[in-house]
């Protein structure tokens, strides 16, 4: 073989190489998220976090973290937070008992700030295993499906900010869909974002208000029934229903009112 075959053949068998390598580097990139999200689900339950997800927890050792709170505020504020948006991100059950916790620990201003915020990190990282790993088979199957996948993925895909924001407050499709069918047809991170810490805020609110409500139950009570405290709040939730479905239509009638000028000058 002559050099300069020898060097045509050493250079191919190099860009295969290559390929290959950048190959492998984006199937690694691909399933990173998803392979980070299984390792945290596996990470809960194998040392069995998930049965402290109880107010049990709170009734043993709600005045041991407060003592924590009051020393390291910022600390135990960032370490909650980091907590939350991971069990969030597992779709582990029992969360609503962190947003209590944080309410009791922090206040309902405070804790429902950030769990709101902690939840849209934890919503986040789900809405990036669905662009990810799971995106070309979703995608398909929401493509060949008639069903609620396939309505959610076209509403997000129509509208992301609108369909996002009615659909964290109304709650009319399940939390972690709406992340996925975001991810699976690439809806703009902005108004995701946004539109989830918005549509959050308000139960987050609520339920971190129940739970500053409990010092004064565990006092008396060291046993509560949760159903019965919930009901104590009935009207407010049922407040914050009604301006779920209010603010959206407020929202949508101030971006009109916004635009008519716009249209009038032009």
């Amino acid at each position: 073989m002559s050099p300069t075959g020898a060097r045509g053949a050493w250079k191919s068998a190099k860009d295969v190489r290559k390929k290959k390598t950048e190959h492998g580097l984006d199937r690694v990139k691909r399933f990173l998220p998803l392979a980070l999200l299984l390792a945290a689900v596996a990470l809960i339950f194998g040392m069995g976090w998930n049965r402290y997800l109880s107010l049990d927890t709170l009734r043993e050792h709600g005045a041991a973290l407060e003592g924590l709170v009051a020393q390291h505020y910022l600390l135990m504020l960032g370490a909650l937070m980091l907590l939350f948006a991971l069990l969030t991100a597992s779709v582990v059950p029992g969360v609503v008992f962190i947003t209590v916790t944080a309410g009791y620990l922090f206040g309902p201003w405070v804790g429902g700030v950030a769990t709101a915020f902690a939840a849209t990190v934890g919503a986040l990282a789900v809405y990036y295993v669905g662009r990810t790993a799971l995106g070309d088979s979703l995608r398909r199957r929401a493509a060949a499906d008639t069903g609620l996948l396939n309505k959610v993925c076209a509403g997000v895909d129509k509208n992301t900010f609108w369909y996002v924001l009615v659909a964290r407050l109304v709650v009319t499709v399940p939390f972690h869909m709406i992340n996925v069918a975001a991810g699976v047809m690439a809806a703009p991170l902005r108004p995701y974002v946004i539109a989830t810490f918005i549509g959050l805020l308000p139960a987050h609110t609520i339920y971190c208000w129940i739970g500053d409500s409990l010092h004064d139950v565990l006092v008396t009570d060291p046993n509560p029934d949760i159903r019965s405290l919930f009901a104590e709040f009935f009207w407010p939730l049922m407040g914050v229903a009604f301006l779920s479905m209010l603010l959206p239509l407020l929202l949508k009638l101030a971006q009109k009112l916004r635009a008519r000028p716009r249209m009038e000058a032009s």
